[in-house]
């Protein structure tokens, strides 16, 4: 009688066919089912709509006088654009660049002297620094002031005083012509 409930049957199949086929059934259902719940999780990650249509931005800056600045906003953060004076490029140059906390040279984050193009957000708490109006206060170096922690930044966005740990960065831009710049 044990003999019996052992037994392969007739067909030649071993019996253990149909509950493999329901386990493999059940583990695919289930795969589906947390490829179906994960889904939405994972695509509310992808940038929005209006951030993609902002990835690049161009800018006329034919109306910039020397020694003005305007900011606009480029991936919801503010970018400050300045048309420098000859006396603020000459200030950025003559800065002996290895007492500097964030060493890196003038020239290494223009690519024209007359034009600073900047992403306006304080390195140490991500504040937006003044200095884009002449009404603003500019600091002990003339370029840009954060009031919330007292970091300053001198005419080429470099951190010279404060907390901030780095340099105002530097976003990837290039001119289209002498009136128009690209950012993105």
């Amino acid at each position: 009688m044990a003999d019996q409930a052992h037994a392969v049957p007739k067909d030649g199949h071993s019996g253990g066919t149909r509950r493999e086929f329901l386990y493999l059934m059940t583990a695919a259902a289930g795969a589906y089912g947390a490829a179906t719940v994960a889904w939405p999780f994972i695509s509310s990650m992808n940038p929005s709509q209006d951030v993609l249509a902002l990835s690049s931005i161009e800018v006329d800056i034919s109306s910039i006088q020397p020694g003005e600045g305007i900011t606009v906003k480029w991936r919801g953060k503010p970018l400050f654009i300045r048309r420098r004076t000859p006396e603020e490029i000459k200030a950025a140059e003559g800065v002996n660049v290895a007492q500097l906390r964030d060493p890196q040279a003038d020239k290494d984050r223009v690519q024209k002297p007359e034009w600073l193009v900047l992403i306006g957000v304080c390195t140490h708490l991500g504040c937006v620094p003044q200095g884009e109006k002449s009404s603003e206060p500019r600091g002990e170096y003339g370029g840009y002031y954060c009031p919330c922690h007292g970091s300053q930044y001198d005419t080429s966005g470099r951190i010279r005083k404060g907390p901030a740990p780095l340099n105002l960065a530097v976003p990837p831009y290039s001119f289209t012509s002498d009136t128009t710049v690209k950012v993105g």
